[in-house]
C-alpha cells in the first residue's frame, strides 16, 4: 500500500503546507508548472519518490531533469502523466491516442487550474487534474490531492483546500 500526493502549477511557490499534507507520503507526483528547482528540492525532502513533468512555464533545467510525459507503475497501477492533458470528453491534441496505447488506470494532468477527479469509462481510467497549489492564475482556492493505491486499486482520493487571501494573478 502506498499513500500518493498529487499536486500542479506551483509556479515556483512554496508552501510549508505541502509539506505538511504530505507527511506520510511515499511518493510525490507534480504535473507540472513547477516554477523552479527549489520546489521539486524540498518535495524530495517530504517523500522518497518524486515523479514529475515538465509543464509550459517551466525552462531549460526543468526541461531538462523531467520529461513531457512520466508513464510508471506504482503498487500495481499503471500512471500516465503530463502537464497538458485536457480530460474525458476534452483530451489535448494526441492525448486520447496515447491513452490508448499505453492502457494506464491512472491519468494525471494539470494545466487548467481546475481541480477534476473523473472517471472516463470509455478508456477505463481514473482522471485526476489536482488543480492549481501556487498563487498566479486566475483560482481562488489552491489544491492538492492524496489517495492511497493497493494492489491494484485506487483509493481514499481526498481533495486538500489551501484557503488563504489570493495574492492577484501577475503577467
Amino acid at each position: 500500500m502506498k499513500k500518493i500526493g498529487i499536486i500542479s502549477d506551483t509556479h515556483g511557490l512554496w508552501d510549508d503546507r505541502y509539506a505538511k499534507h504530505f507527511m506520510g507520503c511515499d511518493e510525490i507526483w507534480h504535473a507540472g508548472d513547477i516554477g523552479n528547482e527549489d520546489v521539486i528540492d524540498r518535495l524530495a525532502q517530504v517523500a522518497p519518490v518524486i515523479h514529475a513533468v515538465y509543464g509550459n512555464v517551466d525552462g531549460g533545467m526543468l526541461r531538462k531533469r523531467f520529461h513531457e510525459v512520466d508513464c510508471f507503475t506504482t503498487e500495481g497501477v499503471k500512471v500516465w502523466m503530463t502537464h497538458i492533458g485536457g480530460y474525458p470528453g476534452r483530451y489535448a491534441m494526441g492525448v486520447k491516442a496515447q491513452l490508448m496505447r499505453e492502457q494506464p488506470k491512472l491519468f494525471i494532468s494539470g494545466h487548467s487550474h481546475i481541480l477534476k477527479v473523473v472517471n472516463d469509462r470509455q478508456l477505463g481510467l481514473l482522471h485526476i487534474n489536482p488543480g492549481a497549489a501556487g498563487r498566479q492564475g486566475w483560482q481562488t482556492v489552491r489544491t492538492l490531492v492524496l489517495l492511497t493505491l493497493d494492489a491494484g486499486d485506487i483509493k481514499d482520493c481526498e481533495v486538500v483546500e489551501m484557503r488563504d487571501k489570493m495574492e492577484p494573478y501577475i503577467r
